[in-house]
């Protein structure tokens, strides 16, 4: 698990954190993984049987953020918006927006719905949101280490799901970010689709997966911590079925409980985020949900 390549070494590799080293050996027990990122179609249909309601369709309490002024406390979600002109990386505050009605039938907010999309990954889903589908489903969000065994198909240590090129014969490989950063529209579409995509329109890894790297972000089971390969790597010489750390800790929000994202998303790009890397890792606050943020599920081949 996990990636030593830096900044100096790949010129592509702006993204990579000191959080996904050292690399380190694990062991996980057999488990089958869905071969897509859960849809809109599936999630609807443990919406109608459940009657779930997702926290971005909740109204937040004052308990929950007692500064707030009471006309901030409406439900909604985190949305993408480009800028219109370039800005600097250093404040993700500048693309990134509370939108009043944005939930996984509204992904980009009222103006928005997912008719059509019946095929595409159901986004704007928080941690509990995720994990409640998952059991509905007879299922359980993966590991850490699970999603990393499935996501490298087999092919221990390269760069990619498919390789080590980003381009092999120049053809992209998975929905991720083209043009400038976070500038007008975003993606140009060079490889085939500006925004999210359909699940399963790029080839699969080894392992019949798809999307494993790039489209949307996927939840895992495991709290986040920016020394949880630090500490395998120190415990063991082999891992064993990690289930994560015991408590989060994120030492640059240290009172925020995260718990691991996996895989990057179509807003990933070698300028700001590489995270569709193989060995690297990305962390989210468990209630909080975006745009480009959806999961999979996986079942243990025996109890």
């Amino acid at each position: 698990m996990g990636t030593d390549k830096t900044c100096e070494s790949l010129c592509d590799l702006s993204g990579v954190a000191k959080d996904a080293s050292p690399v380190h050996r694990v062991y996980v027990d057999g488990f089958w993984m869905d071969a897509t990122e859960v849809t809109n179609e599936q999630f609807a249909r443990f919406v109608q049987a459940t009657g779930y309601i997702t926290i971005a369709e909740k109204k937040p309490t004052k308990e929950e953020f007692p500064t707030a002024p009471p006309e901030s406390l409406v439900a909604g979600s985190i949305v993408f918006t480009a800028t219109s002109q370039p800005v600097k990386l250093d404040n993700y505050l500048q693309w990134w927006t509370y939108q009043r009605g944005a939930d996984w039938r509204h992904p980009t907010g009222p103006g928005s719905d997912i008719m059509g999309k019946e095929k595409y990954p159901v986004v704007q889903v928080a941690y509990e949101d995720a994990a409640a589908y998952a059991k509905w489903a007879g299922k359980r969000l993966p590991t850490e280490a699970e999603w990393e065994f499935a996501a490298r198909g087999g092919k221990t240590g390269q760069l990619y799901t498919w390789g080590n090129e980003l381009k092999p014969d120049g053809k992209f490989q998975a929905n991720i970010y083209q043009g400038e950063f976070p500038v007008k529209n975003g993606d140009t579409g060079e490889d085939g689709f500006k925004g999210i995509a359909p699940t399963a329109q790029f080839p699969a890894n080894p392992y019949g997966l798809y999307d494993m790297s790039g489209n949307v972000w996927e939840w895992c089971s495991d709290w986040y911590r920016a020394d949880t390969y630090a500490r395998q790597k120190l415990d063991a010489a082999v891992t064993r079925n990690p289930q994560g750390p015991s408590l989060p800790l994120d030492p640059a929000e240290p009172c925020v409980k995260k718990r691991v994202h996996r895989g990057g998303s179509f807003l990933c790009t070698s300028q700001y985020c590489t995270r569709y890397m193989t060995g690297t890792r990305g962390k989210g606050e468990v209630n909080t949900a975006s745009n480009h943020l959806g999961f999979r599920c996986v079942i243990p081949t025996s109890p």
